[in-house]
């Protein structure tokens, strides 16, 4: 028989891997939840928590117009984040910051089964600096993010675009580069334009040209548009877009669902007159003017990259406006989002004009906060790795004090258990007190006859970590203490000095092995997340 590998040594040992086999175990399922949730399930959340804008109807025939608005996707490029335009960095970030917008769009806008989709302008993100073959390359990536050029069960959506001033820029840029607008509106289409949604008409105007030379020819053309919508005797209310917000006063409230702070006025000009270089808002005069001429219900903007509702005084009446922050997690805003618009077909002769409530609804909704997905990933990982690495090799029995009360709450529970059951069996009969070296006294039931005194002392009763000889005497105790895993007794054939140097390369391979089985089952799953969402269908 081997003296130095007891049996509850080797008991421990079996016991400490089947613990560290479980905790495997089990981190390889949370990594497979995670990666569940995070990459396919969070995308379904806004069908659950969000929902179409009712309008009231007293017509059982009156059919509702369902509007998705996105803004600011700004797809990423060289101009982004200063890198190169071939480096793995930039097409790393992109990569991500695509496929986020993709599943957005195919797993949570589109199942909404919208009848019209609006983008409020900023569809690149450097479109007026672009080569032209950066600007074709940026708009396949544009067609394939939001499934242009797939043939799907939805693809006769109409969809509707806003120039922003991340697509052609301000006035002191497309003044020398015309060109910018040229490429724009091949793809894009007009800048300035009008089209008709139910019983609601929807003005769309180039935000970047009101606040730009007068006598410039694209302002000139703006504000012309502009001004023949105004002649137009008004048969059905309209709504607004443009891509910069209306003028508001410093400080302005946002609303409940504003995240970051509120933006003020900033304008900036060239030198010599030449127009705008960048504004927060339009100016007070071509906001006014704006209002004035077309007389909308309600005013859809986006260029904030952040949430905000605000009113509008007019002297017809009051005018929401709401700002809609950016669709993309890499814009600046932690929480992107979405707008569902409810229009009204105009079918039911109980809705007036005047009633916007019952014209034209919107709701907030927002996606999967995609930063915050990634910071539990992160925390997961460095606790994944510092349960493999901290976790005991021989179970919670070699954690000294931790493995000691485990052991004495068993001891303590059997022998109370044991206790009990001869005093059931026997009321009458005799016991004697006995301690152990932990202190705990044990009721011993008396035996029928006497035993030689010789052998009873001879006699040595297990008790946890300690061996303890029984005794009818109270204090008479002889003792041998097992401190932890080590006896008083030193096995010649393990080393007198092990390192920590080596305990510490054997632990880190252990973590290695461990995180090579979690890998094994969790980065397939995590491929096949990602690529069924990119692949075009």
């Amino acid at each position: 028989m081997d003296i130095y590998t007891s049996q509850p040594e080797k008991k421990r040992k079996r016991e400490g891997l089947s613990s560290l086999m479980r905790l495997t175990i089990f981190l390889t399922c949370l990594w497979a939840t995670s990666l569940l949730y995070g990459e396919m399930l969070s995308y379904w959340v806004p069908l659950s928590t969000c929902s179409w804008p009712h309008l009231p109807s007293s017509s059982p025939d009156d059919r509702h117009y369902k509007i998705a608005v996105v803004a600011d996707p700004q797809i990423m490029d060289s101009t982004s984040l200063g890198l190169s335009r071939k480096s793995f960095l930039l097409e790393l970030v992109q990569f991500y910051t695509d496929l986020y917008m993709r599943r957005a769009f195919h797993s949570t806008i589109l199942p909404f089964r919208p009848n019209n989709i609006l983008f409020l302008g900023d569809q690149f993100d450097g479109g007026p600096y672009l080569s032209d073959e950066e600007w074709q390359d940026s708009m396949i990536r544009f067609k394939h993010i939001f499934g242009l050029n797939e043939q799907r069960s939805n693809s006769y959506i109409p969809i509707h675009y806003l120039s922003g001033n991340h697509d052609i820029g301000y006035s002191a840029y497309y003044t020398q580069h015309p060109e910018v607008i040229n490429r724009y509106e091949k793809e894009f289409g007009k800048r300035n334009y009008n089209f008709s949604v139910g019983k609601v008409e929807f003005i769309v105007v180039d935000a970047q040209t009101l606040d730009g030379p007068k006598e410039g020819k694209e302002t000139s053309s703006s504000w012309d548009f502009i001004q023949s919508i105004s002649k137009v005797a008004v048969q059905n209310p309209r709504v607004l877009l443009t891509h910069i917000p209306l003028y508001r006063p410093d400080n302005t409230p946002c609303g409940q669902y504003r995240s970051s702070p509120i933006i003020n006025q900033r304008v900036h000009r060239s030198a010599f007159e030449q127009g705008i270089t960048y504004q927060n808002y339009l100016s007070k005069e071509s906001s006014d003017l704006l209002l004035s001429k077309i007389k909308p219900i309600l005013v859809l903007s986006g260029h904030d990259h952040d949430q905000c509702t605000v009113t509008h005084s007019t002297p017809f009446g009051s005018v929401t406006e709401h700002t809609l922050g950016t669709a993309s997690w890499q814009q600046g805003n932690l929480y992107p989002s979405f707008m569902l618009l409810s229009v009204s077909s105009g079918n039911s002769s109980s809705v007036s004009n005047d009633d916007t409530n019952h014209l034209v609804s919107a709701q907030l909704c927002f996606l999967p906060w995609q930063t915050h997905i990634y910071i539990w990933y992160l925390c997961q990982a460095l606790v994944t790795i510092a349960l493999l690495a901290t976790w005991p090799t021989n179970g919670f029995s070699s954690l000294g004090y931790v493995g000691k009360s485990f052991e004495f709450i068993k001891t303590a529970w059997q022998n109370f258990t044991a206790t009990v059951k001869e005093k059931n069996d026997d009321e009458d009969c005799e016991y004697e007190m006995v301690w152990d070296a932990e202190g705990t006294m044990h009721l011993i039931k008396k035996a029928a006859s006497r035993v030689n005194s010789s052998n009873a002392d001879n006699r040595t009763v297990g008790r946890g970590n300690a061996v303890s000889r029984a005794t009818a005497r109270k204090h008479q105790q002889d003792v041998t203490v097992e401190m932890g895993n080590q006896t008083l007794l030193e096995d010649p054939r393990l080393p007198s000095g092990k390192s920590n140097v080596s305990r510490g390369i054997q632990r880190l391979i252990r973590v290695v092995k461990l995180v090579v089985v979690i890998a094994a089952v969790n980065v397939p799953l995590y491929m096949m997340l990602l690529f069924k969402d990119w692949i075009e269908r």
